[in-house]
């Protein structure tokens, strides 16, 4: 069995999903895995050991400015001729299954040479109705239309629909004491002056900042790290809550250690919205619009986060892949979420 797993380079969150996927797979010897990522600068990219031998392609990604997507930038930047040339130019001759974390490439090659294109990740959940995630027509079209796939299996903090697993969860980090009124915060499409500002006046806390153009330095009670997979997740081992955009993964790995969490979702960027409306209504988080000091102090007053108990799903995808995919995606979300407990779960239902 020959995989080829297209993965979204865009956001952490989709690398390190697929992360845990590479090293579940190494446990099912006869699959050969190769994996294609797109949609930011190679030199941006790190701890990308999992993937071993990779490939690389520009891709196609969204433009933020100030915190917010930039629709005109977006169409206007992106290199569409070098996208059409890559996807015509990807063989995918000896592969028996495309598996793409919302990655273009990987997916318009896999349907333009008739090959089984399985649509794995976040973007997923959106792909058929899902109650607890309410878009609009013309976004579910656009998000079909972006990373095209035959089976959608999406990803999702409920069990709300057929075609959703639990989340992903990359086991890194976890050893470690919490730290009172110790925080981490990963904001990486707001400014770093805009982020410093908002915490400054919170003396009395430790905050842990992973940016993009961040520089490893201290300033007073607010510390300042470049993005790193593993540093991040050794800082939420030990930090009582996170601070972050409503992206799916972050919020995922908080529910799933118990910690905290306040999010402030992209502007512009319908899929972040839908996640901060369903956090939101479940009381999983708090959610705040605009940087906003008074939902920041509100915040670090919450007394405990809620705590989601998920199954290894990225185990078990390994295994389905493994077998060819075959198993209809009902059977194996059914599997696997009646091994899945949460605190308070009927309590969060009640929301919907």
């Amino acid at each position: 069995m020959r995989i080829l797993i297209g993965v979204q380079g865009t956001g952490n969150g989709h690398l390190s999903r697929c992360s845990a996927l590479a090293e579940a797979l190494e446990s099912f010897p006869d699959v050969q895995v190769q994996f294609l990522v797109s949609g930011r600068d190679k030199s941006q990219l790190f701890d990308m050991a999992a993937f071993g031998d990779w490939q690389w392609r520009q891709g196609l990604s969204f433009v933020v400015e100030q915190g917010k997507v930039n629709l005109f930038e977006t169409v206007r930047r992106n290199q569409w001729q070098q996208f059409w040339k890559d996807v015509r130019e990807l063989d995918l001759s000896d592969i028996d299954l495309v598996v793409s974390d919302y990655e273009p490439i990987t997916a318009w090659a896999g349907r333009l040479q008739g090959k089984k294109v399985i649509g794995l990740g976040r973007q997923y959940a959106f792909y058929k109705p899902t109650p607890s995630l309410p878009i609009s027509a013309a976004h579910r079209q656009m998000l079909r239309w972006f990373a095209p796939a035959d089976v959608a299996v999406g990803m999702h903090w409920f069990d709300d629909a057929s075609h959703v697993l639990p989340p992903i969860i990359h086991q890194r980090g976890r050893n470690a004491s919490v730290r009172p009124r110790h925080y981490v915060v990963y904001l990486p499409f707001e400014p770093l002056a805009s982020i410093h500002k908002l915490l400054q006046p919170f003396e009395n806390t430790t905050f842990e900042v992973f940016h993009p153009q961040a520089e490893q330095r201290e300033v007073g009670h607010i510390r300042y790290f470049a993005p790193s997979r593993i540093g991040f997740a050794e800082a939420m081992a030990r930090a009582e809550g996170i601070i972050s955009n409503a992206g799916f993964e972050t919020a995922s790995e908080a529910l799933a250690t118990g910690k905290k969490l306040l999010v402030k979702p992209l502007t512009g960027q319908f899929e972040q919205t839908a996640n901060a409306e369903c956090l939101e209504r479940s009381r999983l988080a708090q959610v705040m619009w605009s940087l906003d000091s008074d939902a920041v102090s509100k915040f670090l007053q919450v007394q405990k986060g809620n705590y989601c108990r998920w199954p290894n799903v990225a185990h078990a995808v390994a295994e389905w892949l493994s077998d060819g995919a075959v198993e209809p995606v009902h059977h194996l979300s059914a599997r696997l979420w009646q091994r899945t407990e949460f605190e308070d779960y009927m309590e969060c239902l009640k929301s919907y």
